[in-house]
């Protein structure tokens, strides 16, 4: 079990890591050994996540979240595969503490008295502004 939060730990067995070839900088290196890391995580069906907390992981996943509701997490950073594994498990036990926070629910506010005041003098500074561009001085 991988410690998340107090409450939550996940479960090895929900993990599934695959090995691929890096992209970018690295030499002969990069085209001879897999050092990327991709790392998928079923939220949907996982039983290690409370279901509002798998709700708010997946809209936190966007683009990383595929149609079947897995969250894939590719690492490439590092130029060797154990730190590679560590950061795509890092960024993934991240975005769950991030889902694990609860936001705070909006509270509608009205506009106060004096900023409506505000908002009309201005709204008639701008009119006699405009009003005054179209009258041009005639000849009597």
């Amino acid at each position: 079990m991988i410690p998340v939060t107090d409450t939550i730990a996940l479960d090895e067995a929900e993990l599934e890591e695959s090995f691929i070839r890096g992209s970018g900088p690295g030499g002969q290196n990069v085209n001879k050994v897999a050092t990327a890391v991709q790392l998928r995580f079923n939220a949907r069906r996982s039983r290690s996540l409370p279901d509002t907390v798998a709700i708010r992981l997946m809209k936190l996943a966007g683009s990383r979240l595929t149609n079947d509701g897995i969250i894939v997490i590719t690492a490439q950073r590092f130029r060797t595969q154990e730190r590679n594994r560590q950061d795509a498990l890092d960024r993934l036990l991240d975005l769950i503490r991030q889902a694990t926070e609860v936001p705070k629910p909006r509270r509608a506010t009205r506009p106060t008295l004096a900023s409506k005041q505000r908002r009309l003098e201005t709204k008639g500074r701008r009119s006699d502004i405009k009003k005054g561009r179209g009258a041009k001085p005639g000849f009597d």
